[in-house]
């Protein structure tokens, strides 16, 4: 990837980063990883992205990873040397769209498609079933990575880049003949479940074993941590205790809670089914670190053979910013691979696979790429 980055976060540095990028004789389309701080909004910004003459796709999020810098303001414009495809989904949380039907008669077929580049609105109701439908489509026949864009006001808003502007509760999925291996890994562990989950509905957790989940919750998080959780200090504690939807032979799906309901019900970043099975998980600096060089690692012994990477694509959660603090350092450096430029998104849930399981929207969960021709 050709990467030109900003970090005043203005529109206009933007417009300058996009044509300085776009400029460049390899490039054939663009990624633009941009951050809430800089409050673009579709007055001021879709001029420039529809004044695009080249495929783009994007997002928002709360922050950005340049090298082993986190940016709270600025921009990565990221040239790809391969034309990608977008293709745009609209109404990511109505429950009647078929989207099966619509990503089928957009997508066309090709043999040439090699990686998935998936963005969606963070707090869109339907990611799952979403996701599943793309998978559907493509299967393991192809490498995805993706994640949620948003913001941390956890206000739901136009928070994806396109050629046609800014949009909200959208997904959309860039296809490219471009080679990657990814790794996923999260390191969170298991402190007590499981618990069936006896209603839900679709990102809201109503009942556990039919008690209000909170309640449930709180005991957990009480006997585990010796402090209460309360409506008061309700986003502080859950991010240091996310849900594991139990999966068959395989690692749990991580599942953060972000909002407790007036009626006890916890609302989550991706869908939780009902009578499913899930944990209550908790972490540590050194379990998340660890895993992010696992992730790391994985996706350079996953890419692809005679080829070299020429970029590392870091999706990560940006609820694990908020748990790690300072020490989220360690995270950045543990995933640096000398060779190439590191860049990446902090995400609301990350979207990746590796040809080798099932496609997933995760939380709390370190998504490398390792990326190039």
């Amino acid at each position: 990837m050709i990467v030109n980055i900003d970090r005043s976060g203005t529109v206009e540095s933007l417009e300058k980063i996009v044509s300085i990028t776009k400029s460049h004789e390899a490039v054939e389309g663009l990624m633009i990883l941009s951050c809430d701080a800089n409050g673009f909004a579709p007055d001021s910004v879709n001029g420039v992205l529809r004044d695009c003459d080249i495929p783009l796709f994007g997002g928002v999020f709360p922050e950005i990873i340049c090298g082993t810098e986190k940016l709270s303001a600025g921009t990565i414009v990221a040239g790809l040397t391969k034309r990608p495809e977008v293709r745009i989904i609209n109404s990511l949380s109505d429950i009647n769209i078929d989207y099966d039907r619509e990503l089928d008669e957009k997508i066309p077929d090709s043999e040439s498609i090699k990686t998935v580049f998936v963005f969606v609105d963070g707090f869109a109701k339907r990611i799952n079933a979403f996701i599943e439908s793309l998978f559907n489509i493509f299967g393991l026949e192809v490498n995805y990575i993706g994640g949620g864009a948003g913001s941390l006001s956890m206000q739901q808003k136009p928070c994806l880049l396109t050629n046609e502007g800014m949009l909200q509760d959208s997904g959309l999925v860039a296809t490219v003949n471009m080679e990657s291996g990814i790794g996923i890994s999260h390191g969170w562990k298991k402190i007590k479940g499981p618990f069936r989950v006896t209603e839900s509905d679709r990102n809201t957790i109503k009942t556990l074993d039919w008690s209000p989940a909170f309640e449930v919750y709180q005991k957990v998080v009480k006997k585990h941590s010796g402090q209460d959780i309360t409506e008061d200090n309700f986003f502080d504690m859950a991010k240091k205790y996310p849900f594991g939807l139990s999966r068959l032979a395989a690692d749990c799906i991580v599942r953060d809670p972000f909002k407790l309901e007036a009626d006890g019900s916890l609302t989550c970043v991706g869908e939780v089914p009902q009578e499913s099975f899930i944990y209550i998980l908790n972490g540590d600096m050194s379990s998340l670190v660890k895993s992010a060089s696992k992730a790391a690692a994985i996706s350079r012994a996953s890419f692809t053979e005679g080829h070299k990477p020429d970029t590392t694509l870091f999706i990560d959660c940006i609820s694990r910013v908020l748990f790690l603090k300072e020490d989220f350092q360690q995270e950045l450096k543990a995933v640096v691979d000398p060779g190439t430029e590191l860049i990446g998104a902090l995400t609301i849930g990350e979207i990746a696979n590796s040809r080798k399981s099932y496609l997933e929207f995760y939380n709390k969960t370190a998504v490398v790429g390792s990326m190039g021709n």
